[in-house]
């Protein structure tokens, strides 16, 4: 069978960066030509960072995505590989389509372009549009009509973009009509938690359907609240895994195939779905057999909590690097949140580049100053204290405050003072709420929700605890100190805003809440469904209640690293002003 040595560059693009995206792609392409690769694979988009949103409706940045294509493509032929097939995900438009009602303005094009001999020889756009979840690609694109076939050292390789593999039909079983040897897809497609068990059995399911060994390669890094993780997989027909790239790193994941050879006669015609091949050969000849050097290698996977914790940090450190940011400040209280927040960061920046301030009130206990300072002295972050009762008298002299307008001053003290920090410093601010807080309303506006980022902001409280733990355990295996101190993690949880006061004394326990919330938040379940689970019905409609009317608060605080399969943001959309209730 013909050979064929396949490079899936699994890279990180920084959205609007068409020069440091093609100069990463420039790099990695050399680096594969370096290990004799003969087709050479880029994620979706990776030309212009991923997701562009309504950058795609702008002429101007679709122009500019052509351009630096073909100035790409002109560049790897100038510094000698324009001989190696490169695949490029770039923003194009349609050269056909006429305005429309319903349409994207300028008909824009998720697309992706096979790069030969100084020019884009074969060009494509994804086929299915996902208008679900965190997508709305009906809003910014029209959808390719084409089966895109590169005839490459005598195998020929149908091409396909991420939501071509996810839905029924299309290109996948076009696939098998036009009798590609393999299947390659580029893709971006976010991280949640335990995705990457989904996706290897979707990739498993195509490969049987398209008969043909099929390669999934996948983004890595991270853009605004969506985090991409790698895991680039590539299967035989039958499904078994052939090789599989690490998670949230960049990578050239090198694999030798044996694949069948083309037909004598090019595919060509409208097949399954109304699709037309688009044909095109490189090179019709096979390779003379070669010595197989990288038969397929499988990197080790993350445990699920490990996973969720590298995920975190991936996307905060892609929110402050690509945002032009060294620094960050967070209100460290010795609570378990800001001390999560806390390890995170310096995972993220290094403890050289994160400031914690505490702000202790007539209401802080001991133990919290000492839990802070004992973090800052584990992690080696900079530790300032600044106590705000100064502040809190003068205010409650002028104003005379009580019970929650009370409670709530001493945060909104607090972020005034982050916030002040920040401007004088240039540091950028964390805000340190979870899920659970979030999805409650427990979170005072222009307090505690104050900042640039929520790093924890998609993670219940009971998984909270659950990656402190981790935290700690993995560090005691490297023989490190584990950052964040015990007591952080056992003392009961509260916000510390009047004498004496816990979280359960106006919250369920978080085991029980956190359950509550997911099925509502995450799975969408109604009132009696959720009871219906096992739940006693007061408590399930005091704790919708609470969620439905929090949304104006969730809407006013900052984005923070999305990790479950519905995050409050971008996933999550319902009217501020609503009167409809699971229960009157």
């Amino acid at each position: 069978m013909p050979q064929l040595r396949l490079a899936l560059n699994q890279i990180d693009s920084s959205v609007g960066d068409l020069a440091g995206n093609a100069e990463s792609m420039l790099r990695w392409t050399r680096h594969s030509a370096e290990r004799g690769a003969h087709l050479v694979a880029f994620p979706e988009m990776a030309l212009t960072g991923y997701p562009v949103e309504d950058l795609a409706l702008r002429s101007s940045f679709v122009e500019a995505s052509r351009a630096a294509l073909a100035e790409l493509a002109a560049r790897l032929h100038r510094e000698g590989l324009g001989e190696l097939p490169v695949l490029v995900g770039y923003l194009d438009r349609s050269e056909q389509a006429t305005p429309r009602l319903g349409r994207p303005a300028g008909s824009p094009l998720n697309a992706a372009a096979v790069l030969h001999r100084g020019e884009a020889v074969l060009t494509f756009a994804k086929h299915h549009l996902p208008n679900y979840g965190v997508f709305d690609e009906f809003r910014y694109f029209v959808p390719g009509d084409t089966l895109p076939v590169l005839r490459v050292h005598g195998i020929d390789v149908a091409l396909a973009i991420c939501e071509d593999l996810w839905q029924e039909g299309g290109r996948v079983p076009a696939t098998r009509t036009a009798g590609a040897g393999l299947l390659l897809s580029i893709n971006a497609s976010p991280y949640e938690r335990e995705k990457d068990d989904t996706r290897l059995e979707l990739v498993r399911k195509r490969a049987q359907e398209a008969g043909c060994t099929t390669a999934y390669l996948a983004m890595t890094g991270g853009q605004d609240e969506l985090v991409f993780d790698g895991d680039t997989i590539v299967v035989d027909r039958d499904g078994q895994v052939i090789a599989r790239g690490a998670q949230f790193t960049e990578q050239c994941l090198l694999v030798d195939l044996d694949l069948p050879a083309a037909a004598a006669e090019a595919p060509s015609g409208v097949i399954d779905d109304g699709l037309r091949i688009d044909h095109h050969t490189v090179s019709a000849r096979p390779l003379p057999a070669y010595p197989v050097e990288f038969p397929g290698e499988c990197a080790g996977h993350l445990d699920d909590d490990e996973e969720v914790y590298t995920a975190l940090v991936t996307g905060l450190r892609a929110y402050v690097t690509k945002n032009g940011f060294r620094s960050v400040v967070l209100g460290l209280s010795g609570g378990i949140d800001s001390a999560l927040v806390a390890a995170i960061a310096c995972d993220a920046v290094g403890a050289e580049n994160v400031h914690a301030v505490a702000m202790p009130s007539r209401y802080s206990s001991e133990h919290s100053l000492a839990d802070a300072e004992e973090l800052a002295r584990r992690t080696g972050l900079h530790f300032r204290v600044q106590p705000i009762a100064p502040m809190f008298d003068a205010y409650m002299g002028e104003l005379g405050l009580t019970g929650l307008a009370e409670e709530n001053l001493q945060s909104r003290l607090r972020g005034t003072m982050l916030m002040a920090i920040s401007n004088q410093e240039g540091h950028i601010v964390l805000a340190p709420g979870n899920k659970s807080e979030l999805a409650c309303g427990y979170s005072t506006l222009y307090g505690d929700s104050v900042g640039a980022y929520g790093p924890i902001k998609d993670v219940y409280k009971t998984g909270i605890f659950r990656l402190a733990r981790w935290r700690n355990r993995a560090a005691g295996q490297r023989g490190e100190t584990p950052p964040i101190p015990e007591n952080s993690i056992t003392k009961p949880p509260s916000a510390e805003l009047r004498p004496g006061q816990v979280d359960t004394d106006s919250l369920p326990d978080y085991a029980v809440l956190d359950r509550i919330l997911e099925l509502y938040v995450d799975r969408d379940q109604g009132l009696e469904a959720i009871v219906a689970a096992g739940f006693e019905e007061e408590l399930v409609a005091r704790v919708l209640r609470l969620v439905d009317t929090a949304e104006y608060k969730r809407r006013q605080y900052p984005p923070g690293t999305k990790i479950s399969p519905k995050g409050f943001g971008k996933d999550r959309r319902l009217p501020i002003t609503n009167r409809w209730r699971e229960r009157p």
